[in-house]
């Protein structure tokens, strides 16, 4: 607890008080905050307990104290926090003890004004004082109003009155200085299986059962906001008032329990003492629901700005000042405090909203070919400002100060790394590299294309012609020359050099240029930007164009790798690669694009339509960018080329391009524009909505109502059969559907007499019997030869319909000339995902992704929330057109008659160049479950060896293992297939 201007004799007191006083910290898998809490107390005069329960040895770091124990218990690892507790009590020596949390502060002098308090006070049993909560932001420290000022003696000589008193203004004595003898006693009483809630309660209400207890006008400690204040609120009020029997029966034996405590004096007899807990419990509810003791308000923002000077405070409107906070003393805790927090970052939170700024920091650190000794120290400054406690800026910033012969400054800075690196501060880089940018950062490093590895492809490439010129079109609206150096510097230094940069800025060109220099600079203003775009497009020599803007940062080998791809490639008319996106906050996340997909292009174009590299001649003979469309330009664009000539040789590349800015996430209004554009153009009278900000549902709104035949396999299975058709008849609301049951030779009379009654009862309903077992996919083609519907639905018995909408949502698709197959989302009865979308090679054979999220839960790039075309569709509910379905002969039941047919049939009409298409507008219950067949799989991956090589709807550096959809941090760019 340095840094805090205290007399001489005031510390010799406060030391030898304290020396009575063990600190005991409870930690289990929290090393962080260990080191952080032992870096605090490190001036503690008192003994210091730690009992660490974590199956790792915690590393605490050299040089303890004397008397810091550090006790490794991981037998303990599974106990509960009250046997923990007990095991600790057994090693402490003092009459007082303080439960010291790792993400706590306690103030020194006010643990030792509690404990003279205590020493001279024998019949009190607790004493502590006010506390502050806090938040780190990673830019700033926040404090909250915590407790509110109380009756601070509770004293009465009726420990019915005291707990009354206590209950109705309640500040928690858990962390309070306590009398050892009682906190063993109630360690020794509370019983097992008692939860969290309930134990927090009962300490405290056995505290001041037990004894009196003080609260000082003292500043004691400040706390972590460790969870969300309202969801501690509502746990403390369910267990208080919940009326259903298990809470109610929890309630009661806990007061029970209470009641029977020795030493407690609680009335004249058991149910007296039980109605005397009940009512406190009440007194409680009534203070925690009225917020009568406790608050959450904002009332400090304190940042680091500088290491040359000590935290910057802002002040809200309503302070507090009849708590003991406003003093200096105090204070200059704080900033002790907020040194520590910000040299040893502690925690997920904290250390999430820093990864974004050890990213920027770590970019800002990197050296590029034409620094200078200025350029670099305006970096490091700019870095510094991000957040001044990253030992490598302060490091080099000192270096360089001294370097430019700025000693003051650079002394300062070696100081303040002197304070930093006193305490233990970690490097950054290695803290960066365990968060998921750091691990983002290193797989694309090793992606980057060695100097051999540049030469030799570049050679091929002037072999075979000289490669693709690329035209980088380079908007620089904001005339931000900072943001557009970092564009231009990534591009020079990329491993490929044949590109031309046109740079249209809305600043004055630092020189003049013409379209044949490689970089050409272009007056616009934001009216006539994009008439300059199409003109320079007509006369650049490039032969493919990308639009970026200022600030977007080319990786070292994306040009490499998509020249080497588009070498021999004459007919890819456009190709998008994968890109890293930089989060508001800093932080990067990749953005791995699965091949062309129509469907999730349409329903997400900010994620799916930037950054294309589009040939010269297929953009002009599209009509270029349309001034119509300023805030979708690409996109837009991307539906002129699909509506030109179709999907075809719309190509991906399964490699990252660049970094850029991630979109806002906003409704756009101009993509919902270009949509419905080109809907229009399509014949659709279209209606487009938008459920999730920046995605777009549609609404093809289709003349004809078709008729739907639903198809559902039977074989002795009445319990299923019953509650499918259940569902349909209850749930559907479209009204031009009939249902075909095929019964695979069934042998129960009870099916067959329920069969028999509902083709009898309802006229929708008909039974076709097969006189011998049949395959399940010769039922589904069978019964495609009596359907009556233009559609057929291929529908497992073991599913169930759940919204009534079904059928609309699902010949929504089904309906689109370029459509086949059309597959909902399969969810468990608890609204879990079993399914969503097939993916080939998935866990060894063909799985879905997302298996275990929540139904509404987004996925990656809210894949999992919106339509898009997958390589195929589980067999459990499938849409197709029936004309379709029969001409190309249906499913395969010769080879994969009880598994896989419909992967295959999804596979086969693919190929023929229709879609497959995933709706989760559609939610089916249903396991999910693929039946376990080696034989066909084995056949299956055979056939179709190129769609399991690289699922097109997956993208390669992804992990084909567990819920998918994760970056595959082993893979890496294979240049030497490339190249050889």
């Amino acid at each position: 607890m340095s840094g805090v201007t205290t007399s001489v004799s005031s510390v010799k007191k406060t030391a030898l008080t304290n020396a009575h006083n063990t600190l005991l910290v409870i930690s289990r898998d929290q090393p962080d905050f260990l080191r952080r809490t032992l870096q605090f107390y490190r001036d503690y005069a008192g003994p210091l307990l730690v009992l660490d329960t974590s199956v790792e040895a915690p590393s605490v770091g050299a040089g303890l104290a004397p008397e810091v124990t550090v006790l490794h218990a991981p037998h303990l690892a599974e106990a509960s926090a009250v046997q923990a507790l007990a095991h600790a009590l057994e090693r402490v020596n003092t009459p007082f003890v303080t439960l010291a949390r790792v993400d706590d502060f306690l103030m020194e002098d006010a643990l030792a004004e509690s404990v003279s308090f205590l020493q001279d006070n024998p019949d009190y049993g607790f004493c502590h004082g006010y506390s502050l909560s806090y938040r780190d932001t990673g830019s700033q420290v926040e404090y909250f109003r915590r407790d509110k000022k109380v009756p601070e003696d509770v004293c009465d000589d009726s420990a019915e009155e005291r707990v009354q008193q206590a209950m109705a203004a309640f500040i928690t004595p858990a962390q309070a200085v306590m009398r050892t003898e009682l906190l063993r006693e109630w360690c020794g009483a509370v019983p097992e299986g008692v939860g969290e809630v309930w134990q927090g309660i009962g300490l405290a209400w056995f505290l001041i059962a037990r004894a009196k207890g003080r609260v000082l006008p003292l500043a004691f400690a400040v706390r972590e906001q460790t969870s969300a204040p309202a969801r501690n609120k509502a746990s403390l009020i369910a267990a208080l008032s919940d009326a259903d029997p298990a809470s109610k029966n929890a309630r009661e034996s806990f007061a029970d329990f209470l009641a029977s405590l020795s030493g407690v004096a609680l009335g004249h007899g058991a149910n007296t003492a039980r109605a005397v807990v009940l009512d406190s419990f009440n007194t409680l509810l009534k203070c925690v629901r009225e917020d009568a003791a406790s608050a959450h308000e904002l009332i400090i923002e304190s940042s680091w700005k500088s290491p040359l000077s000590g935290p910057v405070r802002r002040f809200g409107v309503n302070q507090y000042v009849e708590l003991p906070f406003y003093n200096q003393p105090f204070f200059d805790r704080l900033a002790d405090i907020e040194f520590l927090m910000g040299a040893l970052p502690a925690g997920s939170a904290q250390r999430a909203e820093l990864e974004g700024m050890w990213v920027s920091q770590a970019q800002l650190l990197t050296l590029h070919d034409n620094d200078t000794a200025q350029t670099i120290t305006e970096r490091l400054w700019e870095a510094l400002d991000v957040n001044v406690f990253n030992t490598t800026v302060v490091a080099r910033l000192a270096e360089q100060l001294a370097h430019l012969d700025e000693p003051q400054e650079a002394q300062g800075m070696r100081q303040w790394l002197e304070r930093l690196e006193a305490v233990g501060a970690e490097d950054r880089q290695h803290l960066l590299h365990a968060t998921a940018s750091g691990q983002l950062l290193h797989w694309l490093e090793g992606r980057r294309p060695d100097a051999d590895v540049t030469a030799r492809a570049v050679a091929r490439l002037a072999a075979e012609g000289g490669g693709a010129q690329f035209g980088i079109f380079l908007l620089d609206l904001e005339d931000d020359m900072r943001k557009l150096q970092v564009t231009l510097d990534s591009l020079v230094e990329g491993a490929y050099k044949s590109f031309r940069i046109v740079v249209f800025t809305t600043g004055e060109p630092p020189v003049a240029t013409s379209v044949q220099n490689t970089l050409h600079f272009v007056k616009v203003s934001k009216s006539n930007y994009v008439d300059k775009l199409n003109q320079v497009a007509r006369q650049i020599a490039s032969g493919w164009l990308m639009l970026v803007e200022a600030g977007d940062q080319f990786l070292p080998g994306g040009l490499l790798r998509a020249a080497l791809e588009l070498q021999g490639a004459s007919d890819v008319r456009a190709v998008a690669g994968d890109e890293i996106h930089r989060q508001s906050n800093g932080a990067l996340k990749d953005v791995l694009r699965p091949g062309f997909n129509l469907d999730l292009l349409l329903r997400n174009p900010g994620l799916m339509a930037r950054h294309w590299l589009i040939r010269k001649d297929v953009l002009l003979d599209a009509g270029g960018y349309s001034a119509d469309f300023t805030g979708a330009l690409e996109f837009d664009l991307l539906l002129r080329v699909i509506e030109q000539g179709g999907p075809a040789w719309l190509a991906h590349l399964d490699e990252p391009l660049l970094i850029s800015a991630s979109p806002e996430g906003l409704d756009n209004s101009d993509e919902r524009l270009a949509i419905t554009r080109h809907l229009t153009a399509l014949g659709y009278k279209a209606h487009v909505t938008s459920a999730r900000p920046g995605t777009w549902q549609i609404d093809y709104r289709h003349a004809e109502r078709p008729q739907v035949t639903v198809i559902v396999p039977s074989h002795d299975n009445l319990d299923q059969l019953q509650r499918c058709l259940t569902a349909i008849l209850q749930r559907t609301r479209y009204t031009r559907y009939d249902v075909l049951i095929v019964d695979n030779h069934s042998q129960s009379p009870q099916v067959h007499e329920w069969l028999d009654r509902q083709q009898q009862q309802n006229k929708r309903i008909r039974v076709l019997r097969s006189e011998v077992v049949l395959s399940e996919a010769a039922l589904y083609n069978a019964g495609s030869q009596h359907a009556d519907g233009d559609y057929l639905v291929l529908l497992a018995a073991d599913s169930e319909v759940v919204n009534p909408n079904w059928i609309d949502a699902m010949l929504n698709h089904a309906m689109r000339p370029e459509v086949a197959v059309v597959g909902p989302k399969l969810i468990d009865r608890d609204g879990t995902v079993t399914g969503a979308g097939l993916i080939l090679g998935m866990n060894g054979g063909v799985g879905s992704a997302f298996i275990g999220e929540p139904q509404e839960a987004s996925g990656y790039m809210q894949r999992l929330v919106l339509e898009q075309n997958y390589s195929a569709v589980s067999p459990a509910c499938v849409m197709v057109r029936k004309s379709l379905f029969q001409s190309t002969g249906g499913l395969d039941e010769a080879h994969y008659g009880d598994a896989y047919a419909v992967v295959d049939f999804c596979l086969k009409i693919g190929q023929s160049g229709f879609l497959t298409v995933w709706t989760p507008q559609v939610h089916v219950v249903h396991p999910g479950e693929t039946k376990q067949a080696p034989a066909a799989l084995a056949r299956l991956q055979a056939e179709w060896t190129a769609a399991f090589a690289h699922d097109l709807a997956y993208n390669q550096n992804m992990s084909l293992s567990g819920q998918g959809f994760a970056l595959d941090t082993t893979s890496r760019a294979d240049w030497m297939a490339l190249i050889a």
